[in-house]
This record gives structure tokens, sequence and C-alpha cells, in this order.
């Protein structure tokens, strides 16, 4: 059997299964690559988008039966389990920089990572953004790749969960970035040493009836994570409602406010009338995350 034939057998189990992703990947070829791939040791240092591109190189490449067997008992995991892949790896990229990841953590996925990376905030930005916070920071991604797009900002990456902070510490160190990036236990803003240039935040958001439907790898997760609606609501809108009221004591002048709302667009404009956020073109499109200034807030 060929690597290729491995990863389409796998793919196929996945799908028969009838497996939910969204934690990294989107479809079962993907994701049975990214299981393949890691099982085998071999390289996942590239975009899955690019995974086809890549397997090219090595599609031909013979798999030994020992190594069959070990990729199937990952796969029976994956299945019986109903946990992300990332939990099973212990691993997680987001666009092109590896973490680590376990069940202390939400898997990271934000889109705001896109826009770190590609500059799509920069135009909001300038050179007195100096002063950057990672809110609601779980396992530390966007708080990395924070100082790494922007090597003279200072970063507070803050979470009011003890055991999330601990995975993101160790990505702090994974990425050699302890003298840059501090970690906050803080409940909200709450516990922030403000005030900030720049925040973005990728909050627990998820109405209460999209919980409910939620599919089982996302109940492996944190609901602390996902949920918003820990105060007795129903629209998801819970967190958001205090951050966005609290919000402009804990900004400079010149602040923008960088907040993921996923699939809630809806619910934060019936929550939110007058506001008027600037909507952000991501990889899913111009309704999943927005940008408020500090004058937008105040107003």
């Amino acid at each position: 059997m060929t690597l290729l034939e491995l990863i389409e057998a796998s793919a196929q189990q996945l799908t028969d299964a009838k497996v939910a992703f969204g934690h990294g990947t989107t479809n079962a070829f993907d994701e049975a690559a990214w299981l393949v791939l890691w099982q085998l040791g071999l390289p996942l240092d590239t975009p899955l988008d690019d995974a086809t591109d890549d397997l090219n190189l090595i599609a031909n490449q013979p798999v030994t039966p020992e190594q069959q067997a070990q990729v199937a008992t990952l796969l029976i995991a994956r299945i019986t389990s109903r946990k992300p892949a990332a939990y099973l790896t212990q691993e997680a990229w987001l666009q092109g920089v590896p973490f680590y990841i376990d069940e202390r953590s939400i898997v990271p996925r934000s889109l705001i990572a896109e826009l770190l990376v590609s500059g799509g905030i920069d135009y909001w930005l300038s050179a007195s953004t100096q002063r950057v916070l990672d809110l609601c920071t779980g396992n530390g991604s966007l708080a990395v790749l924070a100082a790494m797009a922007y090597p003279d900002v200072t970063v507070d990456a803050s979470d009011i969960s003890p055991e999330a902070l601990a995975v993101a510490r160790i990505n702090v160190d994974k990425h050699g970035l302890q003298d840059r990036i501090t970690l906050l236990t803080a409940n909200g803003l709450t516990g922030v040493n403000g005030p900030y240039d720049l925040i973005v935040c990728n909050p627990p958001y998820v109405n209460a009836q999209s919980m409910a439907a939620l599919p089982a790898e996302y109940h492996a997760e944190p609901a602390l994570a996902l949920s918003g609606n820990a105060l007795g609501g129903s629209d998801g809108m819970d967190f958001i409602r205090q951050l966005l009221k609290d919000a402009p004591q804990y900004m400079t002048e010149k602040a923008v406010l960088v907040l993921e709302i996923g699939n809630e667009q809806a619910h934060f404009e019936a929550a939110f009338p007058t506001l008027q956020p600037i909507w952000l073109e991501t990889s899913a499109g111009e309704e999943q995350v927005l940008l408020l200034t500090r004058a937008a807030l105040i107003a």
C-alpha cells in the first residue's frame, strides 16, 4: 500500500463513521492526511490547503503493515472518542505555526490569526501600537502570532481558566517569547493591565440553541470557551455585552478592538443595533470578524 492509498482509505473510514470536522480541517481527506502524516512522522509544516501538492511528492511512498497498524489505531481513537484530531496528536497548526494543545484549552482555529499574519488590520495600527491584549487567549496562539507579526510590541494574554493558561505557557515557552508575552488570569477585562493599543478577542459566543446542536467533537472542548450564555442569556452575547461596555477604559485613544463572533452576526446585530462595526474579510467571508475603534464604542 502506498501513502496516498492509505490516506484515501483512512478518509473513507472517517466519512463512513460520520465524524465532524472543523478543528483545523474541513473535510475527510485533509483530516486523514493530517493523522497519517503525523502518525508516520512525516512533515506537517505546510498549510493543509497545499496538502495535495505536497503529497504528490511522496504519494507513492510505500507504507509497511506495521505503519498501517499504527495509523489504524489512531483512526480508531479518532472515531470512537469523537475527540478533535488535535487532542489526539497534541498539536495544532495555525497559519503555518505549530502549537501544543490538549483538552485543557479549546483547539486554536481563530480567523483573527489570518488577519494578524496577512496584515489585515495594519491599516488601523501605527508606530504607536506598542501594547497588545489577547483576551480569552486559550492556548496562547493569537498572542504568539501577534508577537511574531509585530516584533516591537509586548503582549498580555489573559484567560479566566488557569488550565488554559498552563497550555498557553507551554506555547509561549515553545516559541521563545517569554520576554514579550505576559500571561494573566482575568475574568473578562477585570484583571488586565490596560490601556492597550490593540485588543484581539475570540470570546465564547455560541448561542444556546447552537450549543445544544454541536457535534460531539465540540463538546470535547471546554464549554467555558464556547458558550456565550454563562450569565443566563441565550443569544451567545453575554460575554460580549460586558466586554463592549468595559473596553473603552482599557483602550488608548486610537486603540482598536478586533472581535470574532463566528456565525453569530444576526445575534450580534440584534444585541447592538446602533453599533457600527467594520467587518473584516477572512477566508470565511466578511461576517465573522469585526473591528471597533474606541471612538465607536464610546459613541
